[in-house]
């Protein structure tokens, strides 16, 4: 269950820092805009 819950964990983590990079593209295309 733990390693279970470490891979979901990892899977988030991934996500997360996928859409702080999105977002901050998107700021940035706004204030270039």
């Amino acid at each position: 269950k733990i390693k279970q819950f470490r891979r979901l964990a990892t899977r988030y983590e991934r996500l997360a820092r996928n859409y702080q990079s999105l977002l901050n593209l998107i700021s940035a295309v706004i204030w270039l805009a």
